[in-house]
């Protein structure tokens, strides 16, 4: 995969830590809390501030690696955004979703960096099995980040995911269940076909005993089958004719 224009500025992991103290803002920390995020190693700065800071660095794997060693949580966000993964290992990416401990940093990692290194699709399969709550997570974060950005993949790819989520359903865990409907989701929204088999499954499992099957299902078909997402796969569908 190639990689983004190179680092402009030649920011030190000092200079980026600096930066983002100066943009801290207690405000931010305080309100941390409410969506679900840990902040004893937040500073407390903006996405918009995160974002720009990342646009400033470009791209470079070794300030990544050096970014995510601080544990800062800002810091980590800026490391998926900046790394390169055409460089990313598979022992990166086990160390990295073994540290995560809240939906924001593991998110960010799948949707700005996993899905485009060679190891995507072989982890989503093996975090899945995984019993850590944030490491079973990123396998479903990854798989919904996959539908969302792997435009060219054919139908099957998605396809061998269903049985993965019917079999983790089982995981009654928010940061679990919150993410296999997420994947489910996203892989019903690719086109019409898989639209008809993701509600399949997720009708199929309406009829589980467990609650959590059924509330990954009832939240899934709510989106699936709703007029916004049926006329805009109808139009794609057209369009495709």
């Amino acid at each position: 995969m190639p990689s983004k224009r190179l680092n402009p500025e030649k920011l030190t992991c000092e200079d980026i830590v600096s930066l983002l103290r100066s943009f801290s803002d207690p405000a931010i920390i305080a309100g941390m809390p409410r969506y679900g995020i840990v902040t004893d190693r937040a500073l407390g700065v903006s996405t918009s501030h995160i974002n720009e800071i990342a646009g400033r660095i470009g791209t470079d794997h070794t300030l990544a690696l050096e970014l995510w060693d601080t544990g800062i949580h800002e810091a980590r966000l800026i490391a998926p955004i900046i790394d390169d993964p055409a460089l990313v290992t598979g022992e990166q990416m086990d160390r990295w979703s073994a540290d995560f401990y809240s939906w924001d940093m593991c998110d960010q990692c799948c949707l700005k960096l996993f899905h485009r290194t060679s190891l995507a699709y072989e982890k989503c399969f093996e975090w899945s099995r995984d019993e850590r709550e944030f490491v079973k997570r990123t396998a479903f974060a990854l798989i919904a980040s996959l539908a969302l950005h792997d435009k060219k993949a054919p139908d099957g790819k998605f396809r061998q995911f269903f049985p993965v989520i019917v079999r983790e359903s089982v995981d009654g865990r928010n940061m679990v269940k919150k993410a296999a409907n997420w994947a489910l989701r996203q892989i019903g929204k690719r086109n019409t076909t898989l639209n008809k088999e993701a509600i399949a499954v997720s009708r199929e499992m309406l009829g589980s005993d467990l609650s959590s099957a059924r509330w990954i299902a009832r939240d899934a078909l709510k989106e699936l089958e709703g007029e916004a997402v049926q006329q805009r796969l109808e139009k794609w569908a057209l369009k495709k004719s």
